[in-house]
């Protein structure tokens, strides 16, 4: 097989899923990928790819309506290199409680199931794998660090089958984070978007997948043990799994970056992909972009941004503004984004967050919630804040977020107007507000922090990620610092 021939990707296009990210990475690797619907040209292409995002039933039905399911099937049957990444990964299983019903492809027997009770879910974040001692693909490097990758699921694989290679991880309970058999990988975790380590794993694919001996006879089942973990000396529960992430934020408006105080007085803070680019390689966890004028001024969000900060990073991209219905987010995603983000539209139409759950999966719904203590009081009763802060509603945040959770999202994005740009910390009351008002969902604290003090009592009070932005933008704060501050208090980062 020539070099060229080896490197040509075809990505099926499920017209569901963040191919944009997945492309983009292996294009890194040394690929040339490109989207197909033409099941001949799967069958032919020497590597595929079926990508995440989306929900079981749904992306089932746009599989077997182009006979795709059929050609995937006798592609890891016949231990083709095929790769599948989270819901592309459970597509090939026989079914899946997400979607009662739907049957999948088939090619390996067992059933996907739901994370059990005592973990929110989706699962969001980073989290440690157990590699195999065996040689391949997932073959963990001697004398290295257990690596994390990114997961964002709502359902997994509790035992792996006969015959295959098995990574796995611990979420509440241990499950199965991955498969390998010869050239055909499937991750429940999503590999482009797990930073040096996937981009290393894609590269490995690429290369293996391509050698005769990749074809081999399966080898034993690898089942590594894993023990839960349970609060670290910082007070942050890890009995979960998942890391605690560290998210810069972009405000974006007119294709800069931007930032200003109780969400007035912007200023320009620079090229959102240069940014994007220098904060994935300080230790950034994801990246959350917000067209924050798309929204008001009634445009689309600029998905010409979205693309360039796509090609310079190798993970989690969530975009939010401008999002009206769900061909802006599928827009969005095609860019290159993994998660969308709806604030306003969503409180106005919350049937927005149900269709895009619907559609694309509860691990790509994010609900954007601005927050303002009523009368400016710091003990008043915090209430919904629409059109980036400039129309307050009588609604309780917490009851906004209950219904937002019911109506489909995924994971709330939590903004205090009140200490937005003001350095003075989270507002720590709004946010265990929240957090009881919603158990069983992640939630990303937002506005106000700018030390690693700060961000540690927002974690404290039962956030699953800090998101922060001025501080970093102007170089008075970097990642590297924050984590190294969690550390020296006992918590495990990336």
């Amino acid at each position: 097989m020539s070099a060229a021939k080896a490197m040509d990707v075809v990505i099926v296009d499920t017209g569901r899923s963040n191919a944009a990210s997945l492309a983009a990475a292996l294009e890194r690797a040394g690929a040339a990928p490109r989207l197909s619907v033409d099941p001949a040209d799967v069958r032919r292409a020497a590597f595929a790819a079926l990508p995440g995002v989306g929900s079981f039933g749904a992306v089932m039905d746009r599989l077997r309506a182009m006979g795709m399911d059929a050609v995937l099937r006798e592609r890891v049957e016949r231990g083709l290199p095929t790769l599948g990444a989270c819901l592309g990964m459970q597509l090939f299983f026989e079914s899946s409680e997400e979607s009662p019903g739907a049957r999948g492809i088939g090619a390996i027997p067992g059933a996907i199931t739901a994370y059990g009770p005592g973990v929110r879910s989706p699962q969001f974040g980073w989290n440690r794998l157990s590699l195999p001692g065996a040689d391949g693909v997932l073959a963990r490097v001697p004398g290295s660090e257990p690596p994390s990758a990114y997961f964002a699921n709502s359902y997994k694989l509790d035992e792996a089958p006969a015959g295959w290679v098995a990574a796995s991880a611990y979420y509440g309970a241990s499950f199965v984070a991955a498969l390998e058999r010869g050239p055909v990988l499937l991750c429940q975790f999503h590999p482009e978007l797990s930073g040096a380590w996937g981009q290393a794993l894609l590269g490995r694919w690429l290369t293996l997948g391509g050698s005769p001996s990749a074809t081999t006879a399966p080898q034993p089942t690898a089942r590594p043990d894993l023990t839960a973990t349970g609060p670290s000396a910082t007070g942050i529960s890890t009995r979960r799994g998942t890391l605690p992430r560290i998210i810069p934020c972009l405000d974006v408006a007119g294709g800069r970056v931007v930032k200003g105080v109780r969400f007035e007085e912007l200023r320009d803070s620079g090229d959102p992909a240069e940014l994007a680019a220098r904060y994935e390689a300080s230790g950034a966890d994801e990246i959350v972009m917000l067209d924050i004028s798309a929204g008001v001024d009634g445009r689309d969000t600029a998905v010409e941004t979205v693309r360039a900060v796509r090609r310079r990073i190798g993970i989690p991209l969530c975009v939010g503004g401008g999002v009206r219905g769900l061909a802006d987010a599928e827009r969005i995603l095609a860019a290159g984004a993994d998660k969308v983000s709806v604030n306003s539209r969503g409180y106005r139409d919350p049937g927005l967050l149900s269709a895009i759950a619907r559609e694309f999966g509860r691990q790509c719904c994010v609900a954007a919630v601005d927050a303002a203590r009523r009368g400016g009081e710091p003990d008043g009763t915090p209430v919904v804040v629409l059109d980036a802060g400039r129309t307050e509603t009588g609604t309780p945040v917490t009851d906004w977020a209950r219904r937002a959770v019911d109506a489909g999202a995924g994971e709330l994005l939590l903004t205090s107007r009140d200490r937005d740009g003001t350095r003075s910390g989270y507002d720590l009351g709004l946010l265990r507000s929240v957090c009881a008002a919603a158990p069983g969902t992640p939630v990303i604290a937002s506005g106000g922090a700018a030390s690693p003090e700060q961000i540690l009592e927002g974690l404290r009070a039962g956030a699953d990620a800090a998101l922060l932005a001025g501080a970093l933008h102007d170089g008075s704060l970097t990642i590297a610092a924050i984590k190294d501050y969690m550390r020296l208090r006992g918590a495990e980062v990336r």
